[in-house]
């Protein structure tokens, strides 16, 4: 074998070997990527919160301000009867309880130096109301007994029994609820009987409703 012809079977060795190598290189490569993947590592937590709504307890009350009664009197006496109506919107949900008494320690109507004296009867004990007294009434209440009381205007004697208001400091309980309620009414009467001894004039005096939660 000549020199030459051992020289090029050399370099076609090389070159085959050079090619040999540049493909192993390039499948392993290859291989790296396949059997080795890149894995994504994902991490979660969580938590719960409650909400609670407070709703604190509230509560109104109307009236109608005003009751007029209008009587003529006469030697006998002669009596008069109209209403209140009492509203009262809690949402308390174990509902509220109603009293009334005297705005003052002075029971009477009034006009300048004549009065009307509060009616001698009770809640628990009402009585017919007496002759140049006022009083309350309110059905099926307390010893007052079934309605409806009608308003009745210059009467002999007024339908029902009655009480008198109380003093300021000595509220008398006229109702108590056990729910909510947007709008509960109470109807309070007042009467008055007078003979013709009072001197005429508008006789006035002023009670007051509170109403409390339970």
């Amino acid at each position: 074998m000549t020199k030459l012809n051992q020289n090029e079977r050399n370099k076609k060795m090389k070159k085959q070997f050079s090619r040999r190598i540049v493909v192993s290189a390039a499948i392993g490569a290859l291989c790296l990527t396949i059997v080795s993947p890149v894995f994504a590592s994902a991490a979660t937590s969580s938590a719960n919160t409650q909400v609670n709504a407070t709703l604190n307890s509230v509560i109104s009350i109307t009236t109608n301000t005003t009751v007029a009664l209008n009587v003529t009197p006469t030697p006998g006496g002669a009596a008069s009867s109209s209403s209140d109506t009492v509203t009262v919107a809690t949402n308390n949900a174990t509902g509220y309880n109603l009293s009334l008494a005297d705005t003052d320690s002075n029971t009477n109507l009034v006009s300048g130096a004549n009065s009307i004296a509060a009616h001698t009867g009770t809640f628990a004990a009402p009585t017919t109301l007496g002759n140049n007294s006022w009083g309350y009434r309110v059905d099926n209440a307390g010893g007052f007994g079934a309605g409806p009381t009608a308003s009745q205007s210059s009467v002999a004697n007024l339908s029902g029994t009655w009480a008198g208001v109380a003093q300021s400091g000595a509220a008398q309980t006229l109702k108590t609820t056990s729910a909510n309620s947007n709008s509960d009414t109470t109807t309070v009467n007042y009467g008055v009987k007078v003979d013709t001894t009072k001197p005429s004039g508008t006789y006035s005096d002023q009670v007051t409703y509170t109403a409390v939660t339970n």
